[in-house]
């Protein structure tokens, strides 16, 4: 089949999201629903609230999605909706939505993991990207290296031994007062500032291949408490400096694994961190420093949505491979299950 349709659902955190994506990449329609309002209040997401809210949205979207498309499920080859990892409640209600809607349509599951979602996004942005390419997958809950050599086939390179970027900057972003979303909210305060507190870099030049942010973000939370009456100044400064510290560490790191990958036709970044500019850039200029070509989704796509689902899924069904009714939800799913275990928190990986 040249160019089937795929149903993506997307359920594994705040963003409830579905959409119908074409092999030749069209994308035929989609939507995506935040829940940042309904988290706000808490500083972080509720996995309870999350979960009910999935529940309300899923049924209605797909139906205004199918709408928008001017196609009907039984003009669907094959439904994909997340399994994992992520937050288990709202795995198992998009999972299970996809379920039903295979099971009724009489149409093939694809259980899809959520990281192989975004590490092959850049795919549907870029058909000229080639396997094998060298991915650095940075999300809210993840940050790791990984050869991306074929569809299902990952070989983690490096992963966070504690927490990952996307969870540096989050936290940082609280202890700075700075709103949620923390991440976006960091960044725009890093433009005004200037990276003048000196923060660590940890692991930088370090022989082992890892990540590891812990350290940096308790030196944020020590620099802010040893300002009395912190202007907004200080706390725009007190950005730059993490976010340039970020930087730097996701660079060294990244320069290390090109090395142990050398086969690499890119360097290619995707999640949800891919979206800050400050780290697009500092990876474009070292890919071009390697003579590599630097591959980034655009700025929707590196976000949860529901279009990598579909595309994941996609590339999955002209592989052949799809799963039946039994598929789980799983809230933890490496991409990479052969990878040896790391210190502190590798598990994540």
């Amino acid at each position: 089949m040249n160019n089937p349709i795929v149903l993506g659902i997307e359920s594994s955190c705040d963003e409830t999201a579905v959409a119908l994506v074409r092999g030749d990449r069209t994308i035929l329609a989609q939507r995506i629903a935040s829940q940042n309002e309904a988290h706000e209040r808490f500083g972080g997401v509720v996995p309870e609230l999350a979960a009910r809210a999935h529940a309300d949205r899923l049924a209605p979207m797909v139906e205004t999605v199918l709408a928008e498309a001017g196609v009907s499920l039984a003009d669907v080859d094959a439904i994909a909706g997340t399994a994992g990892p992520g937050l288990i409640g709202g795995v198992m209600i998009g999972l299970v939505t996809a379920k039903a809607l295979a099971f009724a349509a009489g149409k093939p599951l694809i259980a899809v993991n959520h990281l192989e979602g975004h590490a092959l996004s850049p795919r549907l942005a870029d058909a000229s990207l080639q396997f094998p390419y060298l991915l650095l997958l940075v999300s809210g809950g993840h940050c790791q290296l990984l050869g991306v050599e074929g569809v299902g086939r990952y070989r983690r390179l490096a992963t966070t031994i504690d927490d990952a970027v996307g969870e540096a900057f989050d936290k940082s972003a609280k202890v700075l007062g700075l709103g949620f979303p923390g991440g976006p909210a960091l960044e725009r305060a890093a433009r005004s500032g200037t990276p003048r507190f000196p923060l660590p870099r940890p692991l930088v030049g370090s022989d082992e291949p890892h990540f590891s942010f812990a350290g940096l973000k308790s030196a944020v939370l020590r620099a802010r408490a040893a300002l009395a009456e912190p202007t907004a100044q200080d706390i725009a400064d007190l950005a730059a400096s993490f976010q340039q510290a970020a930087c730097d560490c996701l660079t060294d790191r990244t320069g290390r694994a090109i090395a142990a990958f050398p086969e690499a036709t890119a360097l290619v970044v995707a999640g949800g961190v891919a979206a800050n500019q400050a780290i697009r850039s500092a990876l474009a200029d070292l890919a071009a420093a390697q003579g590599l070509p630097f591959v980034a989704p655009p700025m929707w796509l590196c976000t949860d949505n529901g279009a990598m689902i579909a595309w994941a899924g996609l590339e999955r069904f002209q592989a052949g491979d799809i799963d039946d009714l039994h598929a789980p939800a799983r809230p933890r799913w490496p991409l990479d299950p052969a990878a040896e275990a790391v210190r502190g928190a590798g598990v994540k990986a």
